[in-house]
């Protein structure tokens, strides 16, 4: 019992540890940051500093309506991560059942996900138009190829002697697939939810560079075509905490799935 309550304690204080380490190293930066731009060795201009950010978020907040402009990234980035996991997961599934299609379009997912996407930019602004929709699709096909070749690698992954036992026992395809196939792939899945948030968001905010007059990253090109650089970095600054909000509520996902 002594070294179940020693043990715990020493998680306890290790936690402690790694958050007062992740604070501390937070505090210094910003403090080295703030001094560094305040004795101008480095550029004010360029790379501003944490006062000047918080003074710009301020104003953006009293004048330039950036809580719509959260607001705006968030609602695309959501909408986009969320149609990307469900058809690359339902894609996967179908991928995995049907190996001789997985054979047949293998080289097309490998050279689509090679591909450049902001090159299909001008010809999805074109077909879908200047607009939300166009963004959307933009994230879309970034997070997609990729929720897709990592679900179905996971799949491939599961122990051959778990299937062959489920086989043994006559199971149906749809039998496997739910009770061994999809829970085995849990940690798969979840590891694609995480990389899915991530390039979702890159894929927005491309998409703003290129079409948005709302959002984050309508903010920080609107900053760069007035050299304004201090709007930008607190476009990137927002842009961080957003990535961090929205990594944590997958952090949330994966305990409530793993339980």
């Amino acid at each position: 019992m002594k070294s179940k309550e020693q043990y715990l304690k020493h998680l306890k204080k290790e936690k402690f540890f790694i958050f007062f380490s992740q604070l501390f190293i937070l505090i210094a930066f910003l403090i080295t940051w703030e001094l560094l731009s305040n004795y101008n060795i480095i550029n004010p201009f360029i790379f501003s500093s944490p006062s000047r950010i918080i003074s710009t978020i301020k104003n953006l907040y009293l004048n330039y309506h950036l809580i719509s402009h959260i607001l705006t990234t968030l609602y695309e980035t959501i909408i986009a991560f969320s149609l990307g996991i469900i058809l690359s997961f339902l894609i996967a599934i179908i991928l995995y059942q049907f190996k001789i299609v997985y054979k047949i379009v293998d080289p097309y997912l490998t050279m689509l996900n090679s591909l450049p996407k902001v090159a299909l930019g001008p010809l999805i602004i074109i077909i879908i138009g200047a607009n939300s929709k166009s963004i959307i699709t933009m994230a879309l096909l970034i997070n997609l190829i990729v929720g897709i070749m990592n679900i179905y690698n996971g799949f491939n992954n599961i122990n051959p002697d778990l299937i062959n036992l489920f086989k043994t026992f006559k199971a149906s395809k749809i039998d496997t697939l739910l009770k061994l196939t999809i829970p085995a792939s849990y940690k798969t899945i979840i590891s694609s939810l995480k990389l899915n948030i991530s390039m979702t968001l890159i894929g927005v905010i491309m998409g703003e560079f290129l079409v948005s007059t709302k959002g984050i990253g309508y903010l920080i090109i609107y900053g760069t075509q007035i050299f304004n650089l201090n709007i930008v970095m607190s476009g990137i600054v927002i842009l961080i905490i957003i990535s961090f909000i929205l990594y944590k509520l997958v952090i949330y996902i994966e305990k409530k799935l793993i339980k």
